[in-house]
């Protein structure tokens, strides 16, 4: 039976190696701090395994969570310059091969879902081949793999240590700013255990007005746009103001359709999603591969969009919703 654990061990390896490569990286001149960073992540991934089984205690973890932070907020980070082809080089190969550069790409999807829907259904020797109620993850990592190894046919490379770079140096533009939306999901979750929507909710019901139902929708959907500006996500700002101001307000007291706010005060949670940095896979990250001068030339021309939806969603809420 191939086990998940395996996967999240390669990724820590594979972490760990681009760590030793980039501590000896000279060009790059917080080489030790990037090193640091992305060292803490692969040790992470192999040491949560003893973690989960109750083997060892979480607290280092922990720990490892706030060196990171610490590194990534004193601008301990950086990157240095990847030994690559030349841009002649690399326009002269993609006219060679064409739309053929897309077959990795597409092979992760492929063969994920191969593994999802019918790989999960074969066994060996009356095991499953793939661990139950990981079949996804499993085949996520799998088409990865063959990814790669159709990537080194195609490109006609023999070296293991060139993707390794490529990956480093893709690691290096994207920085601190990939991890984001891992660490905005755990805020979400302690906001809502905490009780924040409750408070919240209180908050909101004895400062508005009994029958001002539009007032009550801006709060609302204005409440999602604040939360996910702040918080990096929709699905973690949802929570808190439908806990607050959606379900008893809206719904229970204006007796609004519970499908159409709910749909629409996501939309305009996603609204907030298009003006913040902490939306670092939406805006950040991007930019940062794409090279761009202005890391936060996205949100800038983003803006204006973002408010133009968010006062549609408001009136199609306060006209259809109730």
């Amino acid at each position: 039976m191939i086990k998940a654990e395996w996967f999240y061990w390669l990724v820590g390896l594979s972490f760990l190696v681009m760590a030793a490569q980039m501590v000896t990286d000279r060009s790059n001149p917080k080489r030790f701090g990037t090193a640091a960073f992305w060292g803490l992540i692969g040790a992470g991934f192999l040491y949560s395994s003893w973690v989960v089984t109750g083997q060892a205690p979480a607290e280092p973890l922990g720990a490892a969570v706030l060196v990171m932070a610490a590194l990534a907020g004193f601008g301990c980070t950086g990157r240095g310059t990847p030994r690559t082809t030349t841009p002649r080089q690399r326009a002269a190969s993609a006219a060679r091969l064409g739309d053929r550069l897309f077959v990795p790409a597409l092979t992760i999807p492929v063969v994920a879902m191969v593994c999802a829907v019918g790989v999960k259904h074969l066994s060996f020797g009356g095991e499953p081949v793939l661990q139950e109620g990981s079949e996804t993850i499993l085949g996520l990592g799998l088409g990865a793999i063959a990814a790669l190894v159709i990537g080194m046919i195609m490109l006609r490379e023999k070296r293991i240590s060139v993707p390794v770079q490529s990956g480093r140096s893709m690691l290096e533009a994207m920085g601190w700013a990939m991890l984001l939306p891992q660490m905005l999901a755990t805020l979400g979750t302690i906001f809502q255990v905490s009780g924040v929507g409750t408070q919240v909710g209180r908050l909101t019901t004895s400062v508005l007005p009994k029958d001002a139902l539009y007032v009550a929708v801006v709060v609302y959907c204005v409440g999602m746009f604040l939360f996910t500006t702040v918080m990096g996500n929709a699905f973690a700002a949802f929570p808190v103001m439908t806990a607050a101001v959606g379900w008893p307000v809206l719904i229970g007291h204006f007796h609004g359709n519970p499908a159409a706010v709910l749909a629409l005060g996501m939309l305009a949670g996603f609204c907030g999603t298009l003006v913040t940095p902490m939306a670092a896979n939406f805006n950040l990250v991007p930019a940062a591969l794409l090279e761009l001068k202005d890391r936060y030339g996205p949100i800038k021309a983003q803006l204006p969009t973002a408010g133009v939806l968010l006062g549609c969603n408001i009136a199609l809420m306060s006209l259809f919703a109730f």
